[in-house]
């Protein structure tokens, strides 16, 4: 074991330093499912900087150091308050506001969100199934951004005006009928938070031909 380690000196650090760096640093993340579509597609790899919101002891949800704020239309990635399973959504709501859903359309703060349909698209929901999805343009609070419907679906359409309390978030996914978000798994306390994507990395088509998709390579968010 002695000569093992003393032979591979240079690769066990190599290893040691990245699993630092992805810990504590930087990350990246594949995206699997289509709960952010059209803004990440299942294939996308995101890198995420973990060092936006706060300093964290390696593979710990122990911040020592607070190095920022969520901002609203952040696209972020957290471990989800249910069951701890790493999720990736956007930051809607912040400590503080007033958030009502109704029929689909946000309102924040007493100011509806306005809607511009940008066209309809097919979009995969599984093995061969295919379904019609709305796009619009989500303009809300200086911040604007694509999303997208599924008319067929309606079960997450609707909540009364909620406060987000100290300290926690309201996310939802971009996918707005097929995203299972604050709808589903509640509020996400902010130490929960791991860091904030702002990069495609890579991209593949893991639905189709598993080509690369070479015009998502380094796309900003």
């Amino acid at each position: 074991m002695k000569d093992l380690i003393k032979n591979n000196r240079g690769f066990l650090l190599f290893l040691i330093c990245l699993g630092f760096f992805r810990t504590a640093i930087a990350d990246w993340n594949p995206i699997p499912s289509g709960s952010m579509r059209p803004t990440l597609l299942e294939g996308d790899v995101v890198l995420i900087n973990r060092l936006a919101y706060d300093a964290k002891l390696p593979l710990t949800d122990i911040s020592v150091a607070h190095l920022g704020d969520p901002a609203r239309g952040d696209v972020v990635t957290f471990n989800s308050p249910r069951d701890g399973i790493r999720l990736i959504k956007r930051v809607i709501g912040l400590p503080g506001d007033t958030v009502e859903l109704r029929d689909g359309a946000l309102t924040i703060n007493g100011e509806a969100a306005r809607y511009d349909i940008t066209g309809v698209v097919s979009e995969p929901i599984g093995e061969g199934h295919e379904v019609d999805a709305v796009r619009a343009t989500e303009t809300m609070a200086g911040t604007r951004r694509t999303i997208q419907y599924l008319p067929q679906v309606q079960r997450l359409r609707n909540f009364a005006p909620l406060t987000i309390p100290p300290g926690q978030y309201l996310m939802l996914g971009d996918n707005r009928d097929n995203s299972a978000d604050s709808r589903v798994i509640g509020l996400v306390p902010r130490h929960l938070l791991v860091g904030k994507a702002h990069h495609i990395l890579v991209s593949a088509d893991i639905l189709g031909t598993w080509l690369p998709r070479l015009e998502r390579f380094a796309r900003a968010l």
